[in-house]
């Protein structure tokens, strides 16, 4: 957690009229920053400047939806791509209740209506052929057994926001304020997206079916399973090749 790449007040431009910079602990990726005012400073330590600018196009194109609203052009900081966004009200949950989850089942539904077949120019990030990729550097025999196990064909849909975890929502007063971090949005299985929201959102069949519904989804819960277990066995890999803890993932599988 926090910052990865620490800055001070000269690494900014002296036009963009900063005064103070808070880092925030709550970055897991990039590191994040507070301004003076109502500003957010995201530096991506990993993504190049072509995927932060198809992130500020696809916010653009969304602006209409309760999402993150980026203050100008991609910057380059300490030789890495940022964005100021404006900064979102409200606070993320530990847990979710039954009509938090309706309300992110809303959104996505929304989010999809707008992306549908829309083409990102982002890698594929949740492609099989991509998690067989991972699975092999990762070495680790459970995940490749886990796999081999998981009957499921992957649609292109339109552009997902893929990462829709508890900390990438904010809620303020019940409702839903704001949904951020949207630098895994590439194409994909809109279903997929909905059962990775599933991960962090719902923990029981109650909240799941809530979830499908509030979406919109007509699909069973049976059916929708190899959806979560793919989106399971993603995660696990991902927090496993990046050093987060994938155990309580993976536990979910075995």
């Amino acid at each position: 957690m926090g910052v990865k790449t620490v800055i001070t007040l000269a690494d900014l431009p002296q036009s963009l009229e900063i005064t103070s910079l808070e880092a925030s602990m709550d970055g897991v990726m990039d590191s994040v920053y507070f301004l003076d005012d109502d500003r957010v400073l995201k530096l991506f330590e990993n993504a190049n400047e072509d995927t932060v600018t198809e992130e500020l196009n696809l916010l653009a194109y969304c602006r209409m939806l309760p999402i993150a609203k980026p203050l100008g052009k991609v910057l380059h900081i300490r030789n890495k791509p940022a964005l100021i966004y404006h900064r979102c009200q409200g606070k993320s949950l530990k847990s979710a209740e039954v009509g938090q989850i309706r309300q992110i089942g809303t959104f996505l539904q929304a989010f999809h209506t707008l992306t549908a077949a829309r083409q990102s120019t982002n890698e594929p990030l949740f492609e099989r052929s991509r998690l067989k990729r991972l699975i092999e550097e990762s070495n680790v025999e459970i995940f490749d057994t886990l796999f081999k196990k998981i009957d499921l064909t992957l649609r292109n849909d339109g552009i997902i926001h893929g990462d829709l975890f508890l900390d990438n929502a904010l809620f303020e007063g019940g409702r839903l304020s704001c949904v951020i971090d949207f630098t895994q949005a590439c194409n994909g299985d809109f279903l997929f997206d909905l059962a990775v929201a599933g991960l962090s959102w719902c923990d029981s069949d109650e909240k799941t079916e809530a979830l499908l519904e509030s979406y919109g989804a007509t699909i069973t819960l049976e059916a929708f399973r190899p959806y979560r277990e793919y989106a399971t066995l993603f995660y696990s890999v991902n927090r496993y090749l990046n050093g987060g803890n994938y155990q309580e993932l993976l536990e979910k599988l075995v």
